[in-house]
């Protein structure tokens, strides 16, 4: 199984989320474009946070020095983000794919994040709660829906009811579950959401 996570916006949890799956399915992960933070990056997070023995971390099939979109990112580097350089790894164990802030983030002049979802990889949309959130989810969840996806919803931070009925109710996405907030997001933290989302996350 290979799952793609992305996010409505910048800074709504991707990562910890990327790493309770991993840790949950024992996966593997890759996220092929970093920008920004080279020396504690998304992949070295993830690496701290999952306690399972059999977890892969990939090398990124771009890492880019400034914290930007990262079509930006490479401008400055000096080089053009290109589609067909970014493979993804040769694995026989399962996959999770983070990609950088939304859906619709520019890679070069016409190729956006969503451009790196394969047509069998299954999108965990990571949601979090501010003004403007529904919106941003809906939107995010109807443009994969509309290529075919499998969509699962992670939400993240405070638990806001109504905000996430209303979400679940008009996408119709598996609700695979939510990540509070947490003094520390440690191994032993991640492990225990990893045991909370095991079920649903291998009958997504």
């Amino acid at each position: 199984m290979k799952i793609f996570i992305t996010g409505i916006s910048t800074e709504v949890g991707k990562t910890v989320a990327s790493a309770i799956v991993v840790e949950a399915l024992q996966a593997d992960y890759w996220k092929p474009v970093q920008a920004g933070d080279l020396e504690y990056s998304d992949s070295h997070k993830v690496r701290e946070m999952v306690s399972n023995e059999k977890t892969v971390i990939h090398s990124n099939a771009y890492a880019l020095n400034t914290p930007m979109s990262p079509h930006a990112a490479a401008e400055i580097d000096g080089i053009t983000v290109q589609l067909d350089k970014i493979t993804p790894p040769d694995t026989t164990n399962h996959l999770v794919i983070e990609g950088a802030g939304g859906l619709l983030v520019p890679l070069n002049d016409t190729d956006t994040i969503m451009d790196l979802i394969l047509p069998d990889y299954k999108v965990i949309v990571v949601s979090r709660h501010y003004l403007g959130s529904i919106n941003h989810t809906l939107l995010t969840v109807e443009k994969l829906q509309e290529r075919k996806f499998n969509v699962g919803i992670i939400f993240s931070g405070d638990e806001h009811p109504t905000t996430e009925s209303i979400i679940l109710s008009k996408t119709g996405a598996t609700f695979l579950g939510r990540i509070n907030e947490e003094n520390e997001f440690d191994k032993a933290t991640v492990s225990r959401y990893a045991e909370m989302f095991k079920v649903a996350l291998e009958s997504f």
